[in-house]
């Protein structure tokens, strides 16, 4: 029955989660985690996390904010002996607990994750301004304060380089075809929902 419980959730990050069928490949050398910038950080490093994945533990996995710590760097990748596409692996797995509502509470990288969607969304194009002003007080007003100071001369360099022009508040940048832009997008996610929702991912 434990062998059952360990097969069902590796079945289902492999269906699941982007190139989650590499998963089974990983022989446990760490050298991901020595690679990674953020290795010491991270509460469970990726093969950890895989390890994990085959010895069925499901809520331990998705619950965790681990995977969430990855930065693209692709070190992992270029180093790992197998060639793992452990970077996919983390997003795919950040991605899957999202859509299972198991991200941790007040999660650093997820909110500013959503924050850019939803700014994206809007245009279809990034409106810097907006962006910066939400995630500097998404916290509170008074952290919101506090970050903005901190960050002023940063602030202060995107407006010389006009990446981030007070006028964008009141309007901003659009693609040519928002609707369709829209539309396109909506498309995908019910093709992903249905994808996901049949038997075997």
């Amino acid at each position: 029955m434990i062998e059952n419980y360990r097969n069902s959730f590796l079945k289902e990050v492999e269906a699941n989660v982007e190139e989650g069928e590499w998963v089974k490949m990983c022989m446990q050398c760490g050298v991901c985690s020595g690679s990674c910038p953020l290795g010491k950080f991270w509460d469970h490093p990726p093969q950890e996390l895989f390890m994990m994945i085959r010895a069925g533990q499901r809520d331990q996995v998705l619950g965790s904010d681990s995977m969430w710590m990855c930065t693209s760097c692709y070190n992992c990748i270029v180093r790992c002996p197998r060639e793992l596409p452990i970077t996919h692996i983390m997003h795919g797995l950040a991605h899957y607990a999202k859509r299972q509502g198991l991200v941790p509470a007040n999660q650093p990288t997820a909110k500013f994750a959503q924050k850019f969607w939803d700014n994206l969304m809007t245009k279809g194009r990034v409106n810097e301004f907006k962006l910066g002003l939400s995630l500097y007080f998404m916290n509170g007003f008074g952290e919101g304060i506090k970050v903005a100071m901190k960050n002023q001369k940063l602030g202060m360099n995107m407006l010389k380089a006009k990446r981030m022009n007070p006028k964008e508040i009141m309007g901003g940048h659009t693609v040519e075809d928002l609707s369709g832009f829209q539309q396109a997008i909506k498309k995908a996610t019910e093709l992903e929902d249905a994808r996901i929702a049949q038997p075997g991912g």
